[in-house]
This record gives structure tokens, C-alpha cells and sequence, in this order.
């Protein structure tokens, strides 16, 4: 269930990309991420999207697994993509009963739910070809000048990187209680949260 999460993920290379400056690699996502929340338009976009898709070729990472960092953001996509459809006003569309979906809507909500994806998709070459020592110096370096007003930059690097570090291992190790939980007769699929938890406690117990 968790083992498709990209984001926090090293895959060790010899590529260009993974040679590449943590620096710079830093400095690019950032642009990226910027750009991203600035253009509106179908062919800025489509550039982005190229750009992304141009380096995870040259760091040869595999496409597939990459997608799969995806999978776990597929209802707050549909969501994204729901709430806007429904909330724009514009040319009718479809409608559900009282709720009216238009054109403009749906045009809004693709590139928003797109917006998602690159930015998920960006972040993660960066953890994927960077080593987790790599991106400590990097971080560490650029905020240096920091140090100069007191904020400890190394520490801050640290802990940032720490915590991008254990995503997946959090992830896995919930997957592993979960499997024990389950093993022992817990149901994680009927029921409401509090349902669910309640009969995993007792059986646990």
C-alpha cells in the first residue's frame, strides 16, 4: 500500500543528474515549484511537464515507479478536480441536480490536479538522486548566510532532511502494524475510523 511513495526515496546512479551539484538540484526544484504557481496557461504546463519528463530520462530513473508516487494523491486529485468543476462558473456543462458543472470548471480543475502532479513529480527526482548526505551539505550550504542573524543552519538542514528521510520509513512501518493488526483478525475496511481502531485495540490487547 506504502511502498509506492517516491517522495523520500534514494535511488543510488551514476547519472548526470545524480552527479549533479545538491546545490543546484536544490535551487531547480525551487524554480520549478515557483514557476508552477505562476503560470496558468495549457503550454506552461506542457513545458514544465517536458522538463520534468527530459530529466527523469537523463537521471534514468524508471518512469513507472516514479508514476506510482502518484497513486497515493488520487483522491485529493479527484477531489481537486471535483470542487472546482462544480464551483466555476462559466458555460453549463453537465449538471447533477442542483449542481452545475461547467467548461471553465473542468478547465480549472485539470490544471490544478496537473499542478499537483508536477509538483510531486518535481520534489521527488530531487529526493530520488540525491543522497541523503548530499542533500544535508546542500541545504546546509545554501542557507549559510542564515548563521550571520543567529539561525542555526545546519541544525535546521538536519531535521529537514531527517524528516523527508523517514517519510517512507514511517509509511512502511504502518504497513507492517497494519499487516500484524490485520493477521490478527483486525478489519481495516468496514466500520468508520473509530470502529476500526477500537476493534485493531482490542485485539491487540
Amino acid at each position: 500500500m506504502f511502498r509506492n511513495i517516491t517522495l523520500g526515496q534514494y535511488m543510488p546512479g551514476t547519472s548526470f543528474v545524480h552527479r549533479l551539484d545538491p546545490r543546484i538540484k536544490i535551487l531547480v526544484t525551487l524554480v520549478v515549484i515557483t514557476i508552477l504557481f505562476m503560470v496558468d496557461t495549457v503550454t506552461g504546463y506542457s513545458l514544465i511537464f517536458l522538463f520534468i519528463l527530459g530529466v527523469i530520462l537523463v537521471a534514468r530513473l524508471p518512469f513507472r515507479f516514479v508514476l506510482y508516487g502518484i497513486r497515493p494523491l488520487a483522491f485529493i486529485l479527484v477531489l481537486t478536480f471535483g470542487l472546482h468543476l462544480f464551483m466555476n462558473e462559466g458555460r453549463i456543462l453537465f449538471s447533477v441536480g442542483p449542481l452545475v458543472a461547467t467548461y471553465e470548471g473542468a478547465f480549472r480543475g485539470f490544471t490544478m490536479a496537473f499542478r499537483l502532479v508536477l509538483l510531486v513529480l518535481g520534489t521527488s527526482i530531487l529526493t530520488l538522486t540525491t543522497s541523503p548526505i548530499e542533500l544535508t551539505d546542500g541545504l546546509e550550504n545554501l542557507m549559510s548566510p542564515m548563521k550571520r542573524v543567529g539561525i542555526p543552519a545546519h541544525e535546521l538542514a538536519m531535521m529537514m532532511t531527517i524528516a523527508l528521510r523517514f517519510i517512507p520509513t514511517l509509511l512502511e512501518e504502518t504497513e507492517k502494524i497494519m499487516k500484524a493488526q490485520m493477521a490478527r483478525g483486525a478489519d481495516f475496511e468496514t466500520g468508520n475510523a473509530l470502529q476500526r481502531a477500537k476493534s485493531s485495540w482490542f485485539r491487540y490487547l
